[in-house]
């Protein structure tokens, strides 16, 4: 199987399942493209990128593995170095036998070393994401533990000069840790089992969120894989050897006593891989090939910690015939021919002969074909920049466009950064190629920005100076979608500091987006040689440069605990409320318990009308807990905030586990008074204060976390002597349904019904609404009105009779029909309800050819030849007529003078009675009322001691 097959077969499971994510929009992806899309044009002036510093590329590199530690030891609180990391899959700590692949048989033997104390759960807790995922798979784990390790003996000086080694060695040793914590070993030292893999690969990719949000369901049936003599995995087992070896060598002078166990657990591990063979099963997403390659990576550096020749012999050992016997004879069969082999692949998680064969150069550096295949492997993979030692040999490897070498098109950065680490770690120990460094360094600059898409492919690096990089990492944690979702939100919310995204594909193309697995994964065998990599050429060429102060810097704060707010509902006696609590945590995400939420609102306009907080009905309308944990919220109240009608209901989420947010919709009615009249009005309510029809955070709905207040304001303590104050300065709106009343057999009727309603955001005092209907007068020389029903009362409604100075066709007279002081409010959506009236004169009406007249309208319906005004200010209809109105005119004379001064005081007096036209003209300061103000500012007029009303 070709290594892109295998690419292919390791990501089925992931494709099948993340294609059932709602919402996901996957782009075709093929692992090697024949062409980038025709619309790529690479980034203008690409050639001239200049910044490249090794300190800063290698000390962000690092902190990649802190994003991807499982376990308590993840968490900020616990010693993490990234605040929006915590603590997580906890259980691996106590996972059940029962979701191990231990079989009865075994652990009836066996119980009393992998369960000593007899509770049925083994610890098997830490170790590493594998990338963007939760599971802990055992190849790619070890590969990256033994490489990490590798480049850190090779160049550990450069991670001392940038003060990252301590950093280091806490990353090598939690692999180690955990390695040493999951190898279970008899009294005589032998290993029994190894767990080389926590989680299952299918049911984790169900999962697009955060590590410390993983579900329950998942969490709780996690399962733990083991090698055994009965289900071997002599390929991860050697390859967890490796890793060990370099450990002891890491640590032997600082550690001593450590060191010595990772040894022996080595040893232990790399007999039990060689007498138990068999390939790990690794849930069909890291099958390995074979296993010689990594016995003999185990056994190169445990003959460097031993010094015993007998693991050099396991590699190269023939028979007398000289066939290889050892570990080479999968590829190469034979001494007494060739005797050669070309490497065109390097080293990664399934195939380490590359490592192996440097280590064999390093340490027996007498033995030719040891550093043949050594040399050859990065000289092909260079594309002939170093040349091969033979002249004749011009067999290269042929790079893209822009000189980079792409070896596979999958997650390609990760395969050159580790042929860049093999060539560094050959010319550390052959000086005279300096050509290899050179080479890995023009790689090196491609990945940092120096590339036809313009951007680095570290995430991160260059961020200080406002350069670009990958922004969009295949990564669930840096990510933080709360909706299972890759493509909400649209960024990330975190940086996964140096990161290596998965690179570019052989034309040099690259594109940045989550749900692009190929070009933009990341995992910790991708930044395993890549940290190494970078260690080798800050050592090398990195010299004076220097890592970023103060690193990682703090991210940006934002409110954890809020809440959005909505009106769904608004009518004359009801209100409904959406409300969203919401709990975005991030820093690091993490469930609550202890969730609250007031809301507040007044019921003044009941108290005014004799009633009480009894005369409220409140319900539940909708409760998204319900169907997200089948756990209802709980609420209490009313409760009495103050003397001047403000009360709260309090909503609870106590003791569900919240994350994201939660919906609840809510409902406020009113009851009739005694009259049968509703006096809900919901502007004074704190909480609906710019409120809308849609979602906005409000501060005016507090928010409780274990009782404290974490989020808003509460309702302020009120005067009841004082009315809450309207906070909507919305200009009032209104509109007029018609309805033409039936005929009547007495022709000096007129019947008709109209129904008003506030279409504005305001409460409006009904007695500042005024209606006309507009008609012709016929001669009659008197006519009356008569309301023949209202819900607020027929002797609320007023009507009055103007002649027109300028009549029209189809109108020289107007009725005014008005309200009360009494009427009461008309709440925003509310109506007055149908007001039926007739019109009667003392002869008869010609009622066709009124103005406002309309016989086919049958049912209320709009009728803008009524016209309706609030304070006078036209706000419906058309007039048929516009009539002049000047304020302090009484007489409609056109001029404002001493007989409108006179006419006026006169009427304050009692001796005199105006018109509704002429009492429109002398409110002159419009409060829909005519009284001494008006008198002193008609005097200030004509006094000039002021220009205008």
């Amino acid at each position: 199987m070709s290594k892109v097959q295998k690419e292919r077969k390791r990501r089925l499971s992931v494709l099948l399942i993340i294609a059932l994510i709602a919402g996901q929009i996957f782009s075709a992806v093929t692992v090697s493209a024949e062409a980038p899309p025709s619309s790529f044009t690479p980034a203008e002036g690409w050639e001239n990128y200049n910044y490249f510093n090794f300190a800063e590329a290698l000390q962000k590199s690092l902190y990649f593995y802190d994003a991807e530690k499982c376990g308590e030891e993840a968490g900020y609180d616990k010693g993490g170095r990234l605040e929006w990391r915590g603590s997580c899959h906890e259980g691996d700590a106590k996972i059940p036998l029962k979701y191990t692949n231990l079989s009865a048989a075994f652990l009836e033997k066996y119980k009393s070393v992998i369960d000593p104390d007899g509770d049925g759960t083994v610890d098997v807790h830490g170790g590493f994401h594998d990338a963007g995922d939760h599971v802990r798979f055992g190849l790619p784990q070890s590969y990256a533990a033994g490489t990490l390790g590798w480049g850190f003996y090779e160049f550990r000086d450069s991670y001392k000069a940038i003060g990252e080694e301590q950093h280091t060695i806490d990353i090598l040793k939690y692999f180690t840790d955990t390695f040493l914590r999951c190898s279970y070993l008899d009294k005589d030292g032998n290993l029994i089992a190894f767990c080389y893999m926590v989680g299952e690969g299918d049911v984790d990719h169900c999962y697009w969120g955060p590590p410390e949000l993983y579900p329950e369901e998942y969490a709780k049936t996690r399962p733990a894989d083991f090698a055994t003599a009965e289900t071997p995995g002599s390929d991860v087992c050697a390859s967890t050897a490796a890793a060990l070896c370099t450990s002891y060598l890491n640590f032997k002078d600082s550690d001593p006593q450590y060191a010595e166990k990772c040894l022996k657990v080595a040893k232990a591990m790399y007999e039990f891989a060689k007498k138990y063979r068999g390939k790990a099963a690794g849930d069909g997403y890291y099958t390995s090939d074979y296993d010689e390659d990594e016995l003999a990576w185990a056994a190169v550096w445990l003959y460097q910690c031993t010094g015993n020749m007998d693991y050099v012999k396991d590699i190269d050992s023939v028979d007398a015939q000289g066939n290889y016997t050892g570990y080479m004879k999968r590829i190469i069969p034979e001494t007494y021919n060739t005797n050669t082999w070309y490497n065109s692949w390097t080293h990664c998680w399934d195939a380490v002969w590359a490592g192996t064969f440097l280590k064999l150069n390093e340490l027996l550096p007498e033995n030719e074909l040891f550093n043949f295949i050594a040399s050859w492997n990065v000289e092909y993979l260079s594309g002939g920049v170093a040349k091969h030692t033979d002249p004749n040999d011009h067999n290269y490897y042929k790079p893209s466009p822009a000189g980079y070498t792409m070896i596979n098109g999958w997650g390609s950065a990760r395969y050159n950064t580790a042929a860049q680490l093999c060539a560094l770690v050959y010319m550390k120990h052959h000086p005279e190629r300096t050509d290899f460094g050179e080479w890995a360094k023009k790689e090196m600059e491609y990945l940092m920005g120096r590339n036809p898409m313009g951007y680095s492919y570290i995430v991160g690096y260059g961020y200080e100076q406002g350069l670009p990089f990958a922004h969009h990492p295949h990564h669930r944690a840096a990510h933080g979608s709360k909706t299972n979702s890759m493509n909400d939100p649209v960024e990330h919310r975190h940086i996964l500091w140096g990161a290596l995204a998965g690179g570019p594909d052989a034309n040099d193309y690259h594109i940045d987006s989550t749900t692009e697995y190929a070009y933009n994964e990341v995992a910790v065998d991708y930044n395993a040689a890549f940290v190494g990599a970078l260690a080798g050429l800050y050592n090398y060429y990195g010299q004076g440069q220097k890592p970023i102060a103060n690193f990682p810097p703090k991210e940006p704060r934002a409110d954890d605990y809020y809440c959005e707010a909505r009106v769904a509902r608004e009518t004359a006696d009801s209100t409904q409320v959406v409300l969203r609590v919401h709990n975005e945590s991030c820093q690091p995400p993490h469930y609550e318990t202890g969730m609250k939420v007031r809301y507040f609102f007044n019921i003044n306009e009941l108290l005014k009308s004799g009633q009480t907080i009894d005369d409220v009905i409140f319900a539940v309308e909708y409760d998204e807990q319900i169907s997200m944990q089948q756990d209802p919220i709980k609420y209490t109240g009313p409760f009495k905030w103050d003397d001047a009608g403000t009360y709260y209901y309090e909503f609870d989420w106590s003791g569900s586990k919240i994350y994201g947010d939660r919906e609840l919709q809510i409902s406020f009615r009113a009851k009739q008074d005694s009259n049968y009249m509703t006096h809900w009005d919901s502007y004074n309510d704190y909480s609906m204060k710019n409120l809308t029809s849609t979602y906005a955070v409000t501060k005016n709905v507090p928010v409780y976390l274990d009782g404290t207040l974490v989020y808003g304001e509460e309702a302020p303590k009120l005067d009841p002597s004082t009315d809450p104050e309207n906070p909507d300065t919305s200009p009032p709106s209104i509109s007029v349904s018609y309805k033409c009343g039936a005929s009547d057999t007495i022709k000096n009727t007129i019947r008709s019904s109209i129904n008003i309603k506030n279409t504005g955001t305001v409460p409006i005092n009904l007695s500042d609404i005024k209606l006309r209907y507009w008609f012709t007068n016929d001669g009659n020389q008197q006519n009356s009105f008569t309301c023949e029903y209202a819900a607020l009362g027929t002797s609320n409604v007023t009507g009055n009779f103007t002649n027109i100075s300028n009549p029209v066709t189809g109108a020289d007279t107007y009725c005014e029909i008005g309200f009360t002081s009494e009427a009461g409010k008309l709440s925003p959506g509310g109506s007055t309800g149908a007001i039926p009236f007739r019109i009667e004169g003392t002869t008869d009406y010609d009622k066709t050819n009124d103005y406002s007249y309309d016989s086919k309208m049958t049912d209320l319906g709009d009728n803008t030849k009524i016209t309706g005004y609030i304070k006078g200010e036209l706000k419906y209809g058309v007039e048929p007529v516009v009539i002049n109105i000047k304020l302090g005119d009484l007489d409609g004379s056109g001029t404002v003078d001493a007989i409108d001064f006179a006419l006026m005081k006169k009427y304050l007096l009692g001796s005199l009675q105006l018109d509704s036209e002429s009492c429109v003209r002398a409110d002159v300061n419009k409060d829909n009322s005519v009284n001494a103000i008006d008198l002193a500012l008609l005097k200030k007029y004509l006094l000039g001691t002021i220009s205008a009303f």
